[in-house]
C-alpha cells in the first residue's frame, strides 16, 4: 500500500463529474477517482475548513464516532471493478479493529475530518493507470478549491 495525500480537486470536462486527485506522499503517483458533485462538495469543505450552520453528514460521521470512543486508524482505496472503486474505513474500538466498506469519497471526506492516513493498494494504482504529478487543472492551492466552491450552482448536483 502507498500513503496517499488529497492534492486536489478538478472538474472532467468529458463527464462533468468531479474528480479527486490523490498524490503519493513522494509525488511520484497521482490517482484520479471520480465522485459526485455534493461528494466533492463535502471534500472541498473540510479542506478549506469552511463551517457549517449544522453538522454535514460526514460531521455527523465523525461526530458519532467520537461519541462512542472509535478511532478511524486508516481509510484504504482498496479496489477497482467495473470503474469503479471500492474503500474501507478501518475503525479501532474498544482493542478491537472493524473495515467498513465505503465509497471513497465518503471515505475520503471522513478521513479529512479526523486526520486519518489515506492509503491506496499497489494493485489499484496499477489498474487505474496512474496518471503523471504533472495533472493540468489540478485545485492544489486554497484560494482555487474557494473559488470553485463559490462557482458551484444548484443545478450541478443533478449531473451525477
Amino acid at each position: 500500500m502507498l500513503e496517499m495525500k488529497v492534492r486536489g480537486l478538478t472538474l472532467d470536462p468529458l463527464s462533468n463529474m468531479a474528480l479527486v486527485i490523490l498524490r503519493d506522499m513522494e509525488g511520484n503517483k497521482a490517482l484520479p477517482i471520480w465522485v459526485g458533485i455534493p461528494e466533492a462538495n463535502a471534500i472541498a469543505l473540510e479542506m478549506e475548513q469552511v463551517p457549517t450552520p449544522r453538522p454535514m453528514t460526514h460531521d455527523l460521521i465523525k461526530n458519532l464516532l467520537e461519541g462512542i470512543s472509535a478511532a478511524v486508524t486508516r481509510v484504504v482505496v482498496n479496489d477497482l471493478r467495473d470503474s469503479t472503486f471500492y474503500a474501507t474505513i478501518s475503525l479501532s474500538l474498544h482493542g478491537k479493529e472493524f473495515h467498513i466498506d465505503a465509497r471513497p469519497s465518503d471515505a475520503i471526506a471522513v478521513a479529512l475530518r479526523v486526520k486519518a492516513p489515506i492509503y491506496a493498494t499497489h494493485d489499484v494504482i496499477a489498474r487505474a493507470g496512474s496518471i503523471e504529478t504533472g495533472v493540468p487543472n489540478v485545485t492544489e492551492e486554497p484560494s482555487q478549491v474557494k473559488e470553485w466552491l463559490e462557482n458551484l450552482r444548484p443545478e450541478d448536483f443533478g449531473k451525477l
